[in-house]
């Protein structure tokens, strides 16, 4: 089959060459969007005059007949064509004829890949953005139900202090939050328009970017073409985007396999969300939230690989930038999975308050408590510090907890202690006394609620 470029050559592509630098085994995921950029070029090439209207009408007319072979999966696309703008354009052709052949004026591959793109992350974008609300009502509503439910909160894995669990949670959906806005913040760069810059320098038509920015909905234009066809800095700050996701998402999970396990029995995840072993019948894994945090490393690597592949590259386009589209593609496939399941595994999971209420009484978790009392009546925190020290190791010594410990083992280490310091080490008002903004109290949680609900309600109206 003669290539569309072919004129230039004597010989027929090597079929490995045709092989190897064919992308429309991947990059026929932008079908769509090529399409309707295309639809929007013709438009403006028919409205300056470089084609007339009867041919604009008629290409358009044909570029539908494709979209809905496209939508209806029975377009074919072929590595003889080698990408998605080559194949649209061949089957374009047999389907109205030469005149199809017109669609490509005053544009380049170049010009055109980079619109497809900046029209599929706008696309993608959005879609993450509403799976990360819908993950934020999930965390929302468990925090509603569990904001006198106590835990230990942990510093080093280690027990630090009682929280509520409410508290825990709503520190997920403030990570969730600045992942959303560093999103919305990228469309304003991913929402300028490259069509126009042909392969580097411009084109010698009359066309008007401007109106083609119109049709497809940008807020602007690249001012320089070389810049325009070569940028694929928005790809690399959605990549980026979506790793930051992902740590989050990650450790989320990695404290959802923590609380399901044995040792900690803090949570149960609901079946539907977990799998068995095929020899030991007893198990119950959290494989779902494993795999959302092993897939942290493929997100991170495409990252990496598409800054590797920019990092050399002299102005304007070159070849290599095809490397840019698998690894967001998979990146965008791999968060939509992961944020489609992590709304439902929150939602349907059991919080086992009585099991992370008996943690908090088999700890010293409520040692800085006795610190800041002795504080609180004139004693300078550090030796505070140094007295309760030496408390824990006592208690630790005889087997047992702080509140185990009497008012005359207490008046041991100092004389200020008085009856009051076991109400003030119950576990709920040590969570209690954490008054600060931003704190565990109970009072404070329910500001947060109101905040968080205000944002995902600000954010849905906008």
């Amino acid at each position: 089959m003669a290539k569309l470029w072919g004129g230039r050559f004597t010989k027929s592509t090597n079929k490995l060459v045709d092989e190897y630098t064919a992308s429309i085994s991947y990059d026929q995921e932008l079908a769509k969007e090529d399409i309707e950029g295309s639809l929007a070029h013709v438009q403006m090439l028919g409205e300056c005059g470089v084609v007339t209207e009867e041919e604009a009408k008629t290409i358009q007319q044909g570029l539908r007949t494709i979209l809905k072979k496209v939508e209806d999966g029975e377009a074919h696309f072929s590595t003889d064509m080698e990408d998605i703008h080559m194949n649209i354009e061949k089957m374009l052709i047999d389907e109205i004829g030469p005149v199809g052949g017109k669609l490509h004026t005053g544009r380049s591959r170049n010009d055109q890949i980079a619109t497809d793109m900046h029209l599929y992350m706008r696309k993608k974008t959005n879609v993450l953005i509403d799976l990360l609300e819908d993950v934020q009502y999930a965390l929302l509503e468990q925090a509603k139900a569990n904001v006198d439910t106590i835990l230990p909160g942990y510093t080093h894995l280690q027990r630090a202090q009682p929280i509520s669990f409410a508290h825990h949670l709503l520190a997920y959906f403030w990570m969730f939050e600045r992942d959303k806005g560093r999103l919305l913040d990228s469309i304003k760069r991913i929402n300028v328009l490259p069509l126009g810059a042909g392969a580097l320098a411009g084109t010698t038509f009359p066309i008007n970017r401007r109106r083609v920015a119109e049709l497809l909905d940008f807020d602007d234009v690249y001012p320089n073409s070389m810049d325009a066809v070569s940028d694929r800095d928005f790809v690399v700050e959605a990549l980026a985007d979506c790793s930051l996701i992902m740590v989050h998402l990650s450790r989320l999970s990695e404290e959802m396999v923590l609380w399901s396990s044995q040792e900690f029995q803090f949570i149960e995840l609901d079946d539907a969300f977990c799998t068995g072993s095929s020899i030991m019948p007893q198990k119950k894994n959290p494989d779902v939230s494993e795999l959302l945090r092993g897939k942290t490393g493929r997100v991170f690597g495409h990252l990496v690989g598409l800054l590797t592949v920019l990092k050399g590259l002299p102005l304007a386009y070159n070849k290599d930038m095809q490397e840019d589209k698998e690894g967001i593609f998979d990146t965008v496939k791999t968060l939509e999975g992961a944020l489609q399941l992590l709304a439902p595994i929150l939602e349907t999971m059991t919080v086992k308050k009585d099991r992370m209420r008996h943690a908090v009484e088999k700890d010293y978790s409520n040692a800085t408590d006795i610190a800041d009392y002795l504080a609180k009546k004139g004693l300078p925190f550090r030796e505070a510090h140094e007295v309760t020290g030496k408390m824990v190791l006592y208690a630790i010594e005889n087997k047992k907890y702080l509140l185990d410990l009497d008012l005359e083992e207490y008046k041991q280490f100092n004389s200020l202690f008085e009856e009051d310091i076991f109400e003030a080490l119950k576990p709920e008002n040590v969570m209690r006394a954490r008054e600060s903004e931003g704190g565990t109290a109970p009072h404070q949680i329910e500001k947060q609620l109101k905040l968080a609900e205000t944002k995902l309600h600000q954010n849905h109206e906008n």
